[in-house]
């Protein structure tokens, strides 16, 4: 979603702000804009499009200011314009203001504005709190902000600069994240880390409800009453380099070849004396032990990798489980009691609709599990137990590795809830635990093939059509690995379960059709090939991914890309790199903008 940042500071304003706005392109923007405190007064410089463009604009423009925000907007209430884009500005022009979220009263509060004599000049909803502020601002811009947040019904995190307190940033949130970078007569705000590691590696993360004031000489934070509160400091500890492209063409292309240290950082440790060791996470056996049935909970991706989840658990413990997507399962009144356990998966810990949907399961009496990869998100703070996937920071809009590191941390759940319900013997959990320590290996023998499967994008990257096939495990994979391919290179992508297709969805076969087949369960692989050879015989090009020592040969597919051998509980962790790679390089010969595919973002933390 939208992303800010704000610098005060000793340096020169416009090159750090800028600079934060291009650590933050991944979370997808359609324009941008800054406001400065300048010796003059406020100076709003906007633009629709890219941040290179108001990065021109900058140059046109001398600045002296040491004080500003930036923000680069992703747009939902109006058309992406210049008039549109933020910072918007008070109607008296000396306050400036960024918004990330959305405000659900805008509307009644706009007409309020209007009749009261104050002018709105865009479409957006966030252009209301700016006249808002001016409107309750009486000379204490804390407890005007606290106020702006009372009044406001819905998501944000607000940015505030005014030309009567030149020096200061004033800012606020609620369900959307808002950091605050610490350095040595500098300091910043931003939507997320990277954009911060240019000034420093310590930061706080403002909580719900609670508002700071920063300037170059420090920070202070407030709670909802306005009273200052002493904040936690943490230290960002992956390397700076994590968040920089090290030579790849692209992140999606560098994120993918980082699976294999993304699975092992987060299996490795988790595992002890050859078990799954993750009472520290807060995943006791108690937790597991006469529980009803477990919900999982996620949006995109991290849905598919709950997929994943459902099916070993359910295998493995016994345990019913109810994969939902999160915007549903919010607004579906779901049967949830207190003997339910609800496993929600976000890579950012900030995606709106999953976090209501965990705090529905827990008003509703269930525990609550967060798999997540940010620390100190909203999830990992307000969910009863927490496993961290440490997969560093993912800048792609499409996952890979975070996605890797949540199959990987399912698989390690799923075990320990076998274990604590007697499912399976310790003799069992400690194969599957060495056949999961064992992935890291295995993706790096995977990613291998990238030559062979670059091949394969080259000669099918102009079809409009593919479709993915699997059952089982392989089903659920297929969904991931359609996603991937329709949100990097806009080819229409479907994943069907292999023995649907004769329900209807072979109609849509026809000569030189695409169809990719995971068959990486051998007790299911002669029910897939049946299906692939029926396919087949209607004219489709057929590439097979699988595992086994299976040697088809021309009736069956056109193309093979064999994975190394392992359980096949645990093969969706192999069978989705060669995907992820296919997506990459047909979406590069396709000419795609990879890295920000068109009209998505990052972390999607608004409904």
């Amino acid at each position: 979603m939208c992303g800010i940042v704000g610098y005060a500071g000793i340096k020169s304003a416009v090159p750090v702000l800028l600079n934060g706005l291009y650590k933050l392109e991944y979370r997808g923007y359609d324009s941008a804009g800054v406001a400065l405190i300048e010796d003059d007064g406020l100076k709003v410089i906007k633009t629709k499009g890219r941040i290179n463009t108001l990065d021109q604009k900058l140059q046109d423009e001398p600045s002296s200011s040491r004080c500003g925000i930036g923000h680069t907007r992703w747009a939902t209430h109006g058309e992406p314009s210049d008039v549109n884009a933020h910072p918007h500005v008070s109607d008296n022009g000396r306050i400036a203001l960024v918004h990330n979220g959305i405000l659900e009263n805008y509307l009644e509060i706009r007409e309020m504005l209007r009749q009261e004599g104050y002018t709105i000049k865009s479409q957006t909803d966030s252009e209301v709190a700016a006249h808002l502020f001016q409107m309750y601002y009486n000379g204490d811009p804390i407890a005007t902000i606290l106020e702006l947040g009372r009044r406001l019904r819905g998501a944000y995190a607000f940015a505030v600069v005014s030309a009567d307190r030149p020096d200061e940033i004033f800012c606020t949130r609620r369900d959307n994240p808002l950091i605050i970078g610490l350095g040595e007569g500098e300091n910043m705000i931003a939507s997320d880390i990277p954009a911060i590691l240019q000034m420093t590696r310590r930061f706080i993360v403002l909580s719900d409800g609670e508002a700071a004031r920063v300037t170059a000489e420090g920070v202070t934070v407030y709670n909802a009453l306005g009273e200052e509160i002493e904040k936690e400091v943490n230290t960002v500890t992956w390397d700076t380099s994590s968040a920089e492209k090290g030579g790849y063409e692209h992140f999606m292309i560098k994120e993918i070849f980082e699976q294999p240290k993304a699975v092992r950082d987060t299996v490795i440790p988790r595992i002890k004396n050859g078990l799954p060791a993750l009472e520290e996470c807060g995943l006791t056996d108690e937790l597991f032990k006469d529980i009803d049935r477990i919900h999982i909970v996620a949006c995109g991706s991290a849905l598919h990798a709950g997929l994943v989840g459902k099916v070993l658990i359910e295998k493995l413990a016994r345990i019913p489980v109810i994969a939902t997507i999160a915007s549903e399962f919010r607004y579906s009144d779901p049967i949830v009691s207190p003997r339910d356990l609800c496993i929600v998966v976000t890579q950012s810990g900030e995606t709106a609709d999953t976090l209501a949907a965990m705090r529905e399961a827990k008003r509703k009496g269930a525990k609550a599990v967060a798999v997540v990869n940010v620390v100190a998100s909203n999830a990992a703070r307000e969910a009863d137990g927490v496993l961290y996937t440490w997969a560093g920071p993912e800048i792609a809009v499409a996952t890979t590795k975070a996605y890797s590191a949540q199959l990987s941390a399912l698989y390690l759940i799923a075990i320990k809830a076998a274990l604590a319900n007697g499912k399976i013997t310790t003799e069992k959990a400690k194969d599957y635990c060495a056949a999961i320590a064992h992935l890291p290996e295995q993706i790096e023998e995977i990613l291998k093939l990238r030559e062979q499967i670059q091949y394969l994008a080259s000669a099918y990257h102009n079809r409009n059509n593919m479709f993915f096939i699997g059952r089982g495990i392989d089903c659920a994979a297929a969904q991931e690995a359609s996603l991937k391919l329709k949100e990097i290179s806009y080819i229409h992508s479907e994943a069907y379960a292999g023995g649907e297709l004769k329900h209807g969805t072979i109609s849509l076969i026809e000569e030189g059709t695409v169809v990719i087949a995971l068959a990486c369960d051998p007790d299911l692989l002669e029910k897939t090939v049946s299906n692939v050879k029926s396919v087949k015989a209607r004219g489709a090009d057929v590439i097979l991914v699988t595992n086994s020592d299976f040697e088809p040969d021309g009736e069956v597919c056109d193309h093979v890309i064999k994975i190394p051998a392992c359980p096949a509980e645990i093969s969706a962790s192999l069978s989705i790199v060669p995907m992820q790679l296919f997506s990459y390089y047909v979406g590069a010969a396709r000419g795609c903008d990879i890295d920000k595919p068109r009209n998505l973002a990052k972390s999607v933390t608004v409904e």
